[in-house]
């Protein structure tokens, strides 16, 4: 049965929204009168439309339902009602009446209704590729034709704990010297700007020379001052076009490529991808999608496109007849490890769960050379600031030195 996103009068004169199932609009409107409703507007329930406002069927301007700890959650506990053996309608209407979102409402009751009208539940989360991405919706497809949707939504909660976890260890390392990165150059952008030209200041009228340090660093602070706000707006266009550059296939490969060549971040770029190669193929052949649509959907996955295209390589070599592990294996920029596990699973017939093996320990590998990275740039970065503010300090010292030694 469809549901309906309505807004209508209470007795009272205030106003009530929420969501009813129906098979009509019409018959949406006489259930609201019904319960002594006025009804303003009756609309089809679609996620994400707060007041029924749609572009063309989508509205481009709503948040997503679900976020990727909330879709992990969700995932969980669709696992545990379905794995209890409570209807796929029933256990969608339980969250739906759950939830304290209104776009997780809507978006749920718009599943029910779906699955009511005869649409597999694959089939009803593939209309909503905003909030579920191709992996999500082959997974549970497979699980689905398998029998095992339960088992296979608790693996797709698992993967997607998993990845916020490896997300959240990265962006913990990277944070602290982030922050003191933003710190340094905001001190000595203030000094620059406000500290040595008041050193000029005092200085202009002598006649004796200024210490070559001065010199130079009193010239850095008047560029700086001149042309600091044209190179600042310059920056706008100069991300813009890159950005325009990275929407090409040629460029953005190009500079994908380059990325992965870098000495340090370069190696975590490969492992970061892996890592997530192998987990989404580990799932997908786990749920029972067959090999090449599995490689296909999790070479769509990797944000690098070097490295998608690497995978597309494995693909075309394991469409024409050779194993998997020699196809990754002729892949130079994914880790050597990869093809190992991945040979050891095909000899063993235990393809999934070496795969998953192989991104756990790629995923702990990457976290491991993050946390030594963040912690080899924390004093790095704070050496590097003291440097810059002692020279600075310097240039501000030393022609006062040198004065009180012509006074002595």
């Amino acid at each position: 049965m469809p549901a309906y996103a309505f807004e209508a009068l209470t007795t009272d004169g205030q106003t009530e929204k929420g969501l009813l199932e129906a098979d009509t609009a019409r018959a949406a409107r006489a259930l609201l009168r019904s319960r002594g409703l006025v009804p303003l507007a009756v609309e089809p329930a679609s996620a994400g439309e707060p007041d029924g406002t749609r572009m063309g069927g989508r509205n481009w301007w709503s948040r997503r339902a679900f976020n990727a700890g909330q879709l992990a959650v969700w995932t969980r506990q669709m696992a545990g009602l379905v794995g209890s053996g409570l209807p796929l309608e029933r256990a969608l209407g339980a969250l739906a009446d759950e939830s304290e979102r209104p776009e997780q409402q809507r978006l749920l009751a718009t599943l029910r209704a779906e699955v009511n009208a005869g649409s597999t539940f694959a089939r009803a989360l593939q209309m909503h590729p905003r909030e579920f991405s191709v992996v999500y919706t082959a997974v549970v497809a497979a699980g689905e034709q398998s029998g095992g949707l339960a088992l296979v939504l608790d693996n797709l909660a698992t993967d997607l704990e998993a990845r916020e976890a490896l997300k959240a260890k990265l962006l913990g390392a990277s944070l602290y010297p982030a922050i003191v990165s933003v710190i340094a150059l905001v001190i000595v952008l203030f000094l620059m700007t406000y500290v040595v030209p008041q050193v000029a200041s005092v200085f202009a009228g002598g006649k004796r020379s200024l210490p070559t340090l001065t010199v130079v660093m009193l010239a850095a602070s008047d560029a700086l001052r001149q042309w600091g706000w044209l190179v600042a707006l310059l920056l706008i266009p100069a991300g813009v076009a890159l950005g325009l550059l990275r929407r090409q296939s040629g460029p953005r490969r190009t500079m994908d490529a380059a990325w992965l060549r870098l000495p340090l971040v370069g190696r975590l770029a490969r492992g970061y991808n892996a890592a997530r190669f192998a987990a989404t193929l580990a799932m997908l052949t786990g749920a029972g999608v067959p090999i090449l649509k599995a490689l296909q959907t999790a070479a769509d996955t990797l944000h690098n496109t070097a490295l998608r295209a690497h995978a597309q390589d494995a693909l075309v070599l394991v469409r024409e007849g050779s194993p998997l592990a020699s196809a990754l294996a002729s892949c130079q920029q994914f880790p050597g490890l990869l093809a190992l596990f991945a040979r050891l699973g095909e000899q063993t017939g235990q393809l999934p769960a070496m795969l998953q093996r192989a991104a756990d320990q790629l995923g702990q590998d990457v976290q491991r050379r993050a946390m030594a990275l963040a912690t080899l740039l924390e004093p790095l970065l704070i050496v590097v600031m003291g440097a810059v503010v002692m020279l600075i300090v310097l240039a501000v010292l030393m022609p006062i030195i040198q004065l009180n030694q012509l006074v002595h």
